[in-house]
């Protein structure tokens, strides 16, 4: 399972126009197709990915359209995003591994997650999940005075683009599509699915799915997507080799391995942010508990070292 961060789909400095959007994905494809070459013939790839920046821009589009196109909402925008990207990942990953002599089809899945109508995350200011840019604290003033129900938090400790606007992110309880993914993940289909964390959804008074406003956390999501298709092997890879702790401090230094009980006992001390290294750490505690064997971060492209062992942060039970 390798949930893929959003620097494998758009850049920081980048303005995310589609040529720079395809050619990051044909490296992010071209590292992955590796993986896939060296693959046994009983071994599996399940991919999910971001949507930060993607549907924080597609906000911004209706938002300046508003007068001539009804906005959508949050779910709506997952769902557009979640198809832009899967597309684009699954385009460049076939062509990747047809140039590599690999035949193996990818498919990328329309998926929805359960979360909890009761979520603390939709309460007052609890909502921690960034999108859209890297924004300054200048930025953020002038955007509040359009905008004041906006939530803007600031998730890096230095630099002077570190605020982002902040949605509801709640807790992923169950993949609705989990059948379909486990039978063609068992089938020996790349499966390409929870993109964005899932288009989040509740069950209404009648059983009912239906959509609300918000965006799930990629990671987690990835994580529950990991159980449902019995991986071994939980890979987040982002735009470090390895986890830092004291992050942006002097005294910052890298960890090659955690325990788990280390791995909560840093969260509880605050090394790893809530919008940025904690889901992340998170998730790997999660699948470790639940019975996963592997759960390593580490950079996109360090991916084939990373498994092998030679890089990366692993997250082991103890």
């Amino acid at each position: 399972m390798v949930a893929l961060g959003g620097n494998a789909i758009k850049q920081a400095h980048e303005k995310g126009t589609t040529l720079e959007q395809f050619l990051n994905c044909k490296k992010t494809a071209t590292l992955l197709a590796q993986v896939v070459k060296r693959m046994g013939p009983e071994d599996r790839l399940v991919i999910t990915h971001g949507n930060g920046p993607q549907v924080g821009n597609l906000a911004v589009q209706q938002d300046m359209a508003k007068d001539a196109i009804p906005p959508q909402d949050l779910d709506i925008l997952g769902a557009m995003t979640q198809g832009q990207i899967g597309y684009m990942l699954q385009q460049m990953l076939d062509n990747q591994l047809r140039d590599l002599g690999v035949r193996m089809p990818v498919v990328a899945v329309v998926n929805r997650v359960q979360v909890n109508r009761n979520d603390p995350e939709f309460q007052g200011e609890n909502a921690s999940k960034p999108v859209g840019n890297f924004l300054t604290e200048a930025e953020v003033k002038e955007i509040k005075k359009k905008h004041p129900e906006y939530i803007f938090k600031k998730v890096k400790p230095t630099g002077e683009r570190c605020w982002r606007r902040v949605v509801p992110s709640p807790d992923p309880v169950a993949n609705v599509e989990a059948e379909a993914i486990k039978r063609m993940v068992d089938a020996g289909i790349i499966v390409i699915a929870s993109g964005g964390g899932g288009i989040p959804v509740v069950l209404d008074p009648d059983g009912h799915n239906r959509g609300v406003e918000a965006v799930i956390d990629k990671d987690l999501a990835g994580e529950r997507l990991a159980e449902v298709v019995n991986a071994d092997t939980f890979l987040i890879l982002t735009d470090v080799e390895r986890v830092k702790l004291n992050f942006g401090k002097p005294d910052e230094r890298q960890i090659s391995r955690m325990t788990i009980a280390e791995a909560k006992r840093y969260l509880k001390e605050g090394h790893f942010l809530a919008g940025s290294m904690g889901p992340k750490v998170k998730a790997c505690i999660r699948f470790i508990e639940w019975g996963g064997k592997r759960a390593i971060i580490s950079s996109l492209d360090k991916v084939t070292e990373a498994l092998d062992g030679k890089t990366g942060t692993e997250i082991v039970k103890g």
